[in-house]
């Protein structure tokens, strides 16, 4: 399959070229150049298939012209290693769990997935050294740095801003050491994107290493978020509760919202969306006003979707043609305060003795207040709660216990690379490697 830029100015590139620049020639993002219909008897029959075999079918419908049955298959179960299982919280609100990967959080899928099939590429053709750029704002990092952790032929330069990731997110990615290195960058997300993707412009650069990212902005990594959604409908079908079903995404840069409609454009029957926000609003306010208007992000507790500008609004627009009746039509947002994150913690935690971070509090609230009669809601609980451990016991008012995997990472030795937000260091400093 052939992939084309959502500016329309680049030439269209094989999945391997896609995957490998990451980013297209004219700044936009790769799009693949149809979407398969998935047939209504898979659908009839999903709740009979494992998380695996899900997956693997949404696979084939990306990657299966590209990538022989036997390797994806082995690509698919090597990166769903764990479960991501739905949850009862209330009556007609359900947790589609994304936390029990090895960095407890959902971008252990993406960031698995594109390792094992970059990996792939590379082994294929002998490629020189490949080098993986990627910003964060919290997860991302731990979950890329994890998900390549090891990986011959590949190094990864994880960007993140400083003092604004939380200790233990910072603590995932800064003490690996090995093939990964963490540049501490002196600003906010937005200027770690910004730095990610002008080094992708820059030609000098880019004749001196091979460069490529690992931020949703890559198809490798959003495409595969798709296969929870398919099994969450999977599991909610089992239970008899998969009709009218609502998803609801909480949003930053909006990769994982982008997948899910990805999976709806296959036929997925998900009745509609809801994209929650914190308080950078820029969607939200797209969605009422028609116009998209990015800001400087601002600070939350909910700071993996502190994101200003989101890349992945460009997919969107261009999945339903810049068409902002039909967006509307299917996607729905919501906007919380520090105050009201904290406030659904709290309410949640109290009714339902289940404990949310900060960022499934933005989904889980959203459903509680949108939801119609007749409706079942699932929303994404994107990380373990423990990953930000005392604004949840401060919320909840009960102690949040740390799974070990977590208290492991802990106990290394931070090592990271100061940078300041101009772009000219960053390259001088890559162009010293």
């Amino acid at each position: 399959m052939k992939y084309y830029s959502t500016n329309k100015k680049a030439p269209m590139a094989t999945l391997h070229e896609a995957v490998v620049k990451g980013l297209a020639g004219d700044r936009g993002l790769y799009m693949p150049e149809r979407i398969t219909q998935l047939p209504q008897s898979f659908f009839d029959e999903i709740d009979n298939f494992s998380f695996q075999d899900i997956a693997f079918r949404v696979a084939q419908a990306f990657f299966g012209e590209d990538i022989p049955d036997a390797d994806l298959h082995h690509i698919v179960d090597d990166t769903l290693s764990f479960d991501c299982p739905v949850a009862r919280v209330t009556d007609n609100i359900y947790s589609l769990e994304l936390f029990h990967g090895p960095t407890l959080a959902f971008k252990d899928v993406g960031a698995r997935f594109m390792a094992r099939l970059l990996q792939y590429f590379i082994r294929q053709e002998g490629r020189e050294q490949v080098n993986v750029l990627v910003a964060t704002s919290g997860d991302t990092g731990s979950a890329v740095a994890n998900g390549f952790l090891g990986v011959d032929g590949i190094h990864v330069y994880v960007l993140y801003p400083k003092g604004k990731v939380s200790k233990i997110q910072e603590c995932q990615f800064t003490t690996l050491g090995q093939n990964i290195t963490a540049v501490e960058v002196d600003g906010v997300f937005d200027d770690c994107q910004a730095l990610v993707k002008s080094a992708f412009m820059d030609e000098e650069l880019n004749r001196h290493m091979k460069l490529t990212s690992a931020n949703s902005i890559n198809v490798a990594r959003f495409l595969p978020q798709a296969f929870y959604y398919f099994n969450a409908y999977a599991r909610m079908k089992a239970m008899g509760k998969a009709d009218q079903l609502v998803v609801c995404v909480p949003s930053g840069n909006f990769g994982n919202i982008t997948a899910a409609l990805f999976g709806h454009r296959m036929g997925l029957p998900i009745k509609r969306f809801i994209a929650a926000n914190n308080a950078n609003d820029i969607f939200f306010n797209y969605l009422a006003t028609g116009k998209y208007e990015p800001k400087a992000s601002k600070q939350t507790i909910a700071n993996a979707m502190d994101v200003g500008d989101p890349s992945n609004f460009a997919r969107i627009y261009d999945l339903y043609e810049g068409d902002h009746k039909r967006i509307t039509s299917l996607i729905s947002g919501a906007t919380y305060s520090d105050d009201q994150i904290r406030e659904a913690m709290k309410q949640c935690y109290a009714d339902n003795s289940y404990i949310l971070d900060p960022h499934g509090a933005c989904g889980y609230r959203a459903l509680s207040e949108q939801l119609q009669d007749g409706e079942y809601g699932v929303f994404c609980e994107t990380a373990h709660p423990a990953k930000f451990k005392e604004t949840v016991e401060a919320a909840i008012g009960a102690e949040v216990e740390i799974p070990e995997r977590l208290a492991a990472f802990m106990k290394g030795e931070k090592q990271s690379v100061e940078m300041s937000k101009d772009f000219d260091s960053f390259k001088a400093y890559l162009m010293s490697k």
